[in-house]
């Protein structure tokens, strides 16, 4: 199936499905569907812990398990499978070119440089932080590399780390999202986990200027959008709000088992807050200010005190607030269950937007590949966008 062809189906079907994945249970203490699909609703809250866990996890799963009260849900899965790219194997090169590179992130590194093919075309090393990737492929293409970073001291690392290794890299400060000057006609974009608006940035300037060849894995596509999302590709009926976009990305496979533990706690707090506040206010749910890491380390009830006073409600007493904080945490584990729903359409909703950049790319002349270049494990934001012009 073509690229575009797929992205029609998709975005037919998503938009069908919208009242299953778009509620939010965090805002909705039941979402409408529970009301429409009690069965399913009741099925969900009847999960254990573990199934649980497993659900909103394996999207797949989560998928042939709504499919059984919603038919026609099936029909997403074959849709959001991506290919694994093909690769080439890397020149042996030891620990040398890795200084300051963190293990899971070399082996990012690594996997992209494989899925990504020379062009023979000089390398623009987009938003590239200390320049990792493009250090890399320097060495690995034996090409000059352009590294463009805002940071001048993750600049300067660069430069230094690309003096030590002996390639030809060099670093232009710059803001990726008002440059004019990159990147330029002939060159070789590569973007690895450049996030929302910088990389649809170089997508569209890139293809105005007659970039010969991209390679990006995108990253946190609502980074930069306001309510909506700006579709780059020619006429997607779905709208998606920027938590839509949000949804697409809140998926992670490598949080230790403490920082799991003070996520959960954080949210059932928020929780709690937000029962209390529905108490004493008839607005409902209102979304939440950022809330300081330091409130979260004491008790629940210190953690209310504080909010209640940021957002002028009255006080409670020790009594009242453990009441919300059990609360808070029955939402929590409601939550969690009726949150496999949305889960199940993170992969599709993230498939359904890097397809508006493919297209988008197919659109302006170029051929386009869409697949996957690492295993999940490594990090789930695994897709990569190879485009050739002409």
């Amino acid at each position: 199936m073509n690229l575009a062809a797929r992205q029609r189906q998709l975005d037919a079907l998503l938009l069908a499905f919208r009242p299953l994945w778009h509620p939010q249970p965090f805002r909705e203490i039941r979402p409408d569907w529970c009301t429409r699909w009690p069965a399913l609703a009741d099925e969900l809250l009847a999960l254990p812990d573990d199934e649980v866990v497993r659900l909103n996890d394996d999207g797949a799963a989560a998928l042939a398990l709504l499919a059984r009260y919603w038919p026609g849900v099936e029909a997403i899965a074959p849709l959001s499978a991506m290919p694994e790219l093909p690769r080439v194997g890397l020149a042996a090169r030891g620990d040398r070119w890795a200084w300051e590179i963190p293990g899971r992130k070399r082996q990012q590194i690594e996997a992209f440089a494989a899925a990504a093919r020379c062009s023979g075309q000089p390398v623009i090393d987009w938003c590239g932080g200390k320049g990792h990737l493009g250090r890399l492929l320097a060495n690995e293409w034996q090409s000059a590399v352009h590294t463009l970073e805002i940071d001048p001291a993750l600049c300067a690392a660069g430069e230094a780390l690309a003096q030590r290794a002996s390639v030809r890299q060099y670093f232009v400060q710059a803001d990726a999202l008002r440059t004019a000057d990159w990147p330029s006609a002939d060159q070789h974009a590569v973007a690895l986990h450049a996030c929302g608006e910088l990389h649809r940035r170089l997508i569209r300037h890139g293809a105005e200027q007659g970039v010969a060849r991209f390679d990006i894995a995108p990253c946190c596509y609502y980074r930069g959008v306001e309510e909506h999302y700006q579709p780059l590709s020619a006429s997607p009926q779905l709208r998606l709000t920027r938590d839509d976009t949000r949804l697409a990305v809140t998926e992670t496979v490598t949080a230790a088992p403490r920082e799991t533990r003070q996520r959960d706690r954080a949210i059932a707090w928020k929780l709690g807050f937000d029962a209390y506040r529905r108490t004493v206010s008839v607005e409902g749910y209102r979304s939440f200010k950022p809330v300081a890491d330091a409130w979260l380390r004491d008790g629940f009830a210190d953690f209310l005190g504080h909010m209640n006073r940021r957002e002028g409600l009255r006080e409670v007493g020790s009594a009242s607030a453990d009441e919300f904080e059990r609360l808070g945490w029955q939402r929590f584990r409601d939550l969690m269950r009726l949150s496999i729903v949305r889960h199940a359409f993170r992969r599709p909703l993230e498939i359904w937007l890097a397809l508006d950049l493919a297209v988008s790319l197919e659109q302006r002349g170029y051929s386009v590949s869409l697949g996957s270049f690492c295993e999940r494990r490594l990090t789930p934001r695994n897709l990569l966008i190879s485009a050739q012009l002409g």
